[in-house]
């Protein structure tokens, strides 16, 4: 059912002039997608700052607060930036990343780490005044970091192997693994 849905609005999106021109364009596509890249790796560069350094693993002397307060502007412009120039990507080539595996792991792990970012946030917040010079944070923190890091690195590492099509529809796989990506047509062949 909610593999139906996602290809149908996939199928609508690819019927607009502007996806079909974005994605033929000779130059913009590879704008977007260059933009797309730049700001995932300002943001992830400045993530990866703030997580070391809420690890213990980095820049121990200086205050956490500090670092969060000054990366965080930048690390949230790239993050905005990273955003809508991956939304203009999907809307470029709506239906085969709808029904990329890579793609949808990598919404999965975007969710989560979304998820973890905001409690990660709320914990670190809420607690600052109590570790915020000390060389290495509370165990919490410290979990939240490293989970940070591992979700976002797999965002990344998923979004890198969407170019690949080992397991597009095209491709002959099993049920389970059509089912996955979204492959309604090929599903439909098994019944």
């Amino acid at each position: 059912m909610l593999n139906e849905v996602l290809l149908r609005f996939a199928e609508w999106l690819d019927t607009h002039a502007w996806s079909t021109a974005l994605h033929e364009s000779y130059y913009m596509y590879s704008w977007v997608e260059s933009t797309h890249v730049l700001t995932l790796a300002l943001f992830f560069g400045m993530l990866v700052v703030i997580d070391l350094r809420m690890l213990g693993r980095a820049f121990t002397s200086v205050p956490a607060s500090v670092i969060a307060r000054r990366l965080d502007t930048p690390m949230l412009i790239g993050f905005a930036v990273m955003v809508v120039s991956g939304l203009l990507l999907v809307y470029a080539v709506p239906v085969r990343t709808t029904n990329s595996i890579w793609f949808r792991m990598k919404m999965v792990f975007f969710v989560a780490a979304g998820i973890n970012a905001l409690l990660f946030r709320n914990r670190m917040k809420a607690a600052v005044d109590t570790w915020d010079n000390d060389p290495i944070p509370p165990r919490r923190i410290r979990t939240g970091a490293g989970v940070s890091l591992a979700l976002w690195s797999c965002v990344v590492a998923s979004g890198r192997l969407m170019a690949y099509d080992w397991y597009d529809c095209h491709q002959n796989l099993p049920y389970f693994m059509y089912w996955v990506a979204g492959c309604v047509d090929e599903m439909a062949a098994f019944e």
